[in-house]
C-alpha cells in the first residue's frame, strides 16, 4: 500500500469522482465492480480522501479504464489555467460562419444506395465463392 504522488496539491479522491462522472458511472456501479465489501457510501468516502492507497487506486483506474497517472496527475487548476489562456473573448472552436445544409431525405437515399451497392457486391462474391466450391467438390 505504498503511495507516491508527484504533486501534493492534487486531490486523488476528487479526481476519481471527476473521471467517474465524466464517464457516466454511478458510485453504486463502481462499488459493485470493486467487490462485495464495497458500497455507495464507501465510494463516497473514498472520493473525499486526498490520498488513496495505490492498490485501490489501480483497481479504480482499471474499472474506469484510465491510466492511474491520469488520476494522480490531473490538476483542475492547471486545466482551468490552460483553457483560460487558450480561449479568449469571441474564441470559437471550428468555423463560426458554417451552416449545415443537409437534406435528411437525400442523405437517407444516398445511404440506401450505398447499402444496395454493398449488398449486390456481397451477392456477387457469394456466387463466385459458390462456383469455386462447386468446382472444388466436382474436381474430387
Amino acid at each position: 500500500m505504498t503511495h507516491t504522488t508527484s504533486n501534493p496539491k492534487i486531490h486523488e479522491g476528487r479526481n476519481v469522482k471527476r473521471f467517474r462522472e465524466m464517464l457516466g458511472i454511478k458510485q453504486d456501479m463502481l462499488a459493485f465492480e470493486l467487490g462485495s465489501d464495497w458500497n455507495q457510501q464507501r465510494i463516497s468516502t473514498l472520493e473525499q480522501r486526498e490520498k488513496i492507497d495505490s492498490d485501490i487506486l489501480e483497481q479504480v483506474a482499471a474499472i474506469l479504464k484510465i491510466p492511474v497517472e491520469a488520476i494522480r496527475n490531473f490538476d483542475e487548476n492547471q486545466a482551468i489555467n490552460i483553457i483560460s489562456n487558450t480561449f479568449h473573448d469571441q474564441a470559437f472552436l471550428g468555423n463560426p460562419h458554417s451552416s449545415f445544409k443537409v437534406n435528411p431525405i437525400a442523405e437517407i437515399r444516398r445511404l440506401h444506395g450505398e447499402k444496395m451497392e454493398l449488398y449486390e457486391r456481397m451477392l456477387k462474391e457469394k456466387d463466385e465463392m459458390m462456383e469455386r466450391l462447386e468446382r472444388l467438390i466436382g474436381g474430387k
